[in-house]
């Protein structure tokens, strides 16, 4: 079972994402369900299921659970899902997901610089 995709760069897989669910939803009429709100909290409910699957399992277990056929097949399913629901509700919103990700990633190092932040897991005050 392939952990990664060969479908190019991320932000162009997650633009052809995009633009297939959006094709989906559109073929079934389903865009009146697919709100914010509506979209957020399916997406709660599929990390919910994400989070089943690792749920009593022990940290060796849990980074090892790709391993197993069954439980990997799950784990990835539910990723799957995760990530359809967070794409479709970026594309709602008109969020650009990678850019966000990457503000995101830079207000962490600038939060959280090397130097002090190495080895910890206390948390920034935010500012």
């Amino acid at each position: 079972m392939g952990s990664r995709s060969e479908a190019g760069s991320a932000a162009g897989s997650v633009t052809q994402l995009a633009d297939q669910l959006r094709s989906f939803a559109e073929e079934r009429e389903w865009q009146q369900f697919h709100t914010p709100k509506n979209l957020a909290m399916a997406l709660s409910g599929e990390v919910g299921e994400l989070l089943a699957e690792l749920q009593w399992l022990t940290p060796d277990q849990a980074a090892q659970v790709m391993a197993d056929p069954q439980a990997g097949a799950r784990v990835r399913a539910e990723i799957g899902d995760v990530m359809i629901y967070l794409v479709r509700l970026a594309d709602v919103l008109d969020i650009d997901l990678v850019g966000a990700a990457t503000d995101k990633l830079a207000d962490s190092a600038r939060r959280y610089p090397v130097e002090i932040a190495r080895g910890s897991a206390a948390k920034a005050p935010r500012s």
